[in-house]
């Protein structure tokens, strides 16, 4: 099998680190990328030739026009041009051929006015920067803007806020090409968290804190229940560890990390056993004790609500692909 074609449209005027998000997490060389079924990445505009970075700092030479758009399996859209003026009518037309054909369709930030301006967000659910989350859904009345959350996956049209939750998309598909693993590699060598949940919040009041961090407790139980989630904590004790009140905790961690001590440790454990499914061949039983379901009925549950899939048919199908790939 040929490598997995990403064409990156930019605009003649781009912003750095829209495209560096799409260029570092698909195209930078890593030793997952030295597997035979990796990104094949080019960058391309509506109109080849000399661009230039906003700011003035530079400018380069984009060789690559449409034709990258119509040879990709995945086409990611880092930014619109303006919300008045998203991009080139050429542009427009390639993106919809795109998806006419079942390429997957991907926008960070702005770059949701213009899959919205080719009519693919017409019926979907969507996101973009909170600042422009209101001028979308006011200019593309068809579009069903969620202005809170950091992505959103419709299957083969994706989108996400602004700024790192590029990263978070990027991160997620590639997790949904080549399992947990690999993208944890890339997070890791990113230094950024190797997961977090579509749903989570666009605005966090304060940043994570570190363990450095006087008077909060939080940093702490984050560190310690990802690194024991066999351990049955409920939210008393994940309090009681902050030396704070539930209710006291529960505020002050949704204001560090956009969502509800629950819905993460939930999410957590649900890219553990994913991982284990991945790579190991522990029965369902020892995975579900390792993730801190503590039984496979409680963990297939959960898995199934999250995935849609159970346990085994998620493994089975991620070494069905895996084998494949190796075999091209």
């Amino acid at each position: 099998m040929p490598d997995h074609r990403v064409a990156v449209v930019v605009p003649q005027t781009f912003t750095l680190f829209e495209l560096s998000v799409a260029i570092e997490v698909f195209a930078v060389p890593r030793p997952v990328s030295a597997r035979t079924d990796w990104y094949d990445v080019s960058i391309c505009t509506g109109r080849p030739g000399g661009a230039a970075a906003r700011g003035g700092l530079f400018t380069a030479v984009i060789q690559h026009g449409m034709e990258a758009v119509d040879a990709a399996d995945t086409v990611i859209v880092p930014e619109a041009r303006s919300v008045d003026d998203p991009a080139d009518p050429e542009v427009l037309d390639a993106l919809r051929r795109a998806h006419a054909r079942g390429a997957r369709v991907a926008s960070f930030c702005s770059g949701a006015f213009v899959l919205a301006a080719a009519g693919i967000l017409d019926g979907r659910r969507a996101t973009t920067h909170w600042r422009y989350a209101a001028d979308l859904a006011a200019r593309y009345p068809r579009v069903r803007v969620d202005p809170d959350v950091l992505y959103i996956d419709e299957g083969s049209v994706l989108t996400s806020a602004g700024t790192a939750a590029g990263v978070d998309l990027s991160l997620h598909m590639v997790r949904h090409d080549h399992g947990a693993g690999t993208a944890r590699e890339i997070a890791r060598a990113m230094v950024v968290p190797p997961h977090r949940e579509g749903g989570q919040a666009q605005f966090i009041m304060t940043p994570i804190p570190t363990r450095s961090d006087n008077g909060d407790g939080v940093a702490q139980v984050l560190e310690h229940v990802s690194n024991n989630l066999d351990q049955d904590l409920s939210l008393s004790e994940m309090a009681s560890m902050a030396f704070m009140s539930p209710r006291n905790f529960s505020r002050r961690f949704r204001e560090v990390t956009g969502t509800t001590p629950n819905r993460w440790l939930l999410q957590l454990r649900l890219t553990r056993v994913r991982e284990l499914l991945e790579e190991t061949d522990e029965p369902i039983e020892r995975i579900a004790i390792a993730a801190g379901f503590g039984s496979p009925v409680t963990l297939r549950h959960h898995f199934a609500a999250a995935l849609h899939t159970s346990p085994s048919a998620y493994r089975k199908s991620f070494r069905t692909h895996a084998a494949g790939a190796r075999a091209s």
